[in-house]
């Protein structure tokens, strides 16, 4: 690998260039490109390459380091190969040269989310497998397409399959997010996505008159009673500095339909929501309060999903869990802090925890700007390497777990 660096540049950010060049970008990512770079990577540690296909072009690449005790379950790290899309106007550099300035910041889709892990964790065995170590579990690294769009051709399809019960995943780890602080932060659970879209019918006519009951107007209770909850709860996390932005419910109006001209009153209107509900919230008692707010604005006020999770899960984070400590344990002996975040978003971790494999959502980026999705995504290759450095502390903790009751 070192004769592939650039003069002076660490081998490890070089191959993080060439990954990050590659454009797996949505809607038309380049996915067998990246199934080749991985392969080729799977060769040069030694390590077994399965390529699974999901869906028609959507493989999901296994790279396996045997543990020298089969009978433990596994050790799962997760990454996608996908990125989302990019306005290369509003950047300073090509978003996929992977340019590297002067002091050291790399600029391209994919930096933070999440191509950085990728290599990280491709790194790390690297560097464990030439210090000669061997660790009881077995280390899977799966690489996945789609999740920048829903993981429903990916991770979703993967879990339910043969290949994925094979892995016998005991633990996974998967994506994090960047900290601005010196802190790293991980996430144990997430919120749940639900997409929501609102039809309001009601009566047509000419729009000079003073028309009763119309589709807007009891649209517009409804987006009232809405927005409102969404300032009760942004009062709430602004008002408690303890709590996050995952440990509420957010929402947000994302389109309005309907019309057909300026001088015509329309029969129907919608309007769609996209909530991100929190994990202590009863999704029975939420659904039933969307139904109030609708029937509160009158008769021919509906509700659809468009999108609805309901299998959220908490992985645990009490010193007494034994992946926990081995995990937190690493962060104490390195001195490092660990701040136990709510995902605010979603991520394939929450496929894998509906499954029953525990998952941590962890990107080593302290002292980092959030850029994930943003123009000019960057980071930098100091925190790229120390990254490096701390999944080649976490993977033998991890892999050394002792046997579990469940397991003995």
């Amino acid at each position: 690998m070192a004769s592939e660096g650039l003069e002076g540049e660490h081998p490890s950010v070089t191959l993080f260039r060439q990954y990050l060049r590659i454009r797996t970008v949505q809607p038309e990512p380049d996915y067998e490109a990246a199934v080749a770079f991985l392969e080729k990577r799977a060769h040069q540690l030694g390590l077994s390459c399965q390529k699974v296909e999901v869906a028609p072009g959507r493989v999901v690449t296994v790279l396996t380091w045997p543990g020298t005790n089969p009978r433990l379950s596994s050790l799962l790290l997760n990454s996608h190969t996908d990125v989302v899309p990019v306005f290369k106007e509003h950047w300073s550099h090509d978003p996929f040269e992977a340019f590297k300035d002067a002091e050291g910041y790399i600029y391209a889709r994919g930096t933070q989310d999440m191509k950085c892990v990728s290599i990280q964790y491709l790194e790390a065995v690297r560097r464990l497998k030439a210090e000669g170590h061997h660790f009881p579990r077995t280390i899977h690294m799966t690489f996945v397409p789609d999740e920048e769009v829903g993981g429903h051709q990916g991770m979703e399809l993967f879990v339910q399959r043969p290949e994925f019960q094979a892995l016998r995943a005991g633990f996974a780890l998967d994506e994090g997010l960047a900290n601005p602080a010196d802190a790293f932060t991980v996430f144990y659970s997430e919120r749940s996505p639900w997409w929501v879209r609102v039809t309001s019918i009601g009566k047509p006519g000419h729009s000079s008159r003073f028309i009763e009951d119309t589709a807007a107007e009891k649209l517009h209770k409804v987006v009232s009673s809405i927005l409102a909850f969404r300032e009760k709860e942004r009062q709430r996390l602004q008002s408690n500095p303890h709590l996050k932005e995952g440990a509420v419910t957010s929402v947000n109006l994302t389109k309005l339909e309907g019309g057909v001209a300026c001088n015509v009153v329309p029969a129907t209107m919608s309007a769609s929501f996209d909530f991100r509900v929190a994990p202590d919230v009863d999704l029975k008692a939420f659904e039933e309060q969307l139904q109030g707010w609708c029937q509160a604005a009158g008769e021919g006020v509906t509700f659809e999903f468009i999108q609805k999770w309901t299998e959220s899960r908490v992985t645990s984070t009490n010193d007494s869990d034994p992946w926990w400590a081995a995990f937190s344990g690493v962060f104490k002996d390195m001195n490092l802090t660990l701040e136990p975040e709510i995902f605010p978003a979603a991520t394939d971790s929450r496929y894998l925890r509906a499954v029953g494999v525990p998952a941590l959502g962890f990107s080593p980026m302290n002292c980092t700007p959030v850029l994930l999705h943003d123009h000019d995504e960057r980071l930098h290759e100091a925190v790229f390497l120390r990254g490096v450095d701390i999944y080649t502390r976490l993977l033998p903790a991890l892999a050394s777990v002792p046997a579990l009751p469940s397991e003995s």
